[in-house]
């Protein structure tokens, strides 16, 4: 069961940073926030989802 979630996790970290690579933010934002995600899966994917930069509305 743990294995699932640290997958889950896992995947959803790799897709928030896919999604702030490709915002259009500052590269020293996208920095940022990509090591915050890097260092703190969890709580990093957390504020990134509330408070990252947003992706380009089409």
């Amino acid at each position: 069961m743990g294995t699932i979630i640290g997958l889950i996790i896992f995947i959803a970290d790799i897709m928030a940073i896919v999604q702030t690579a490709q915002s259009p933010a500052t590269t020293g934002i996208k920095v940022l926030w990509i090591l915050i995600i890097l260092l703190l899966p969890v709580i990093g994917l957390i504020l990134w989802f509330f408070i990252g930069p947003k992706p380009i509305k089409a």
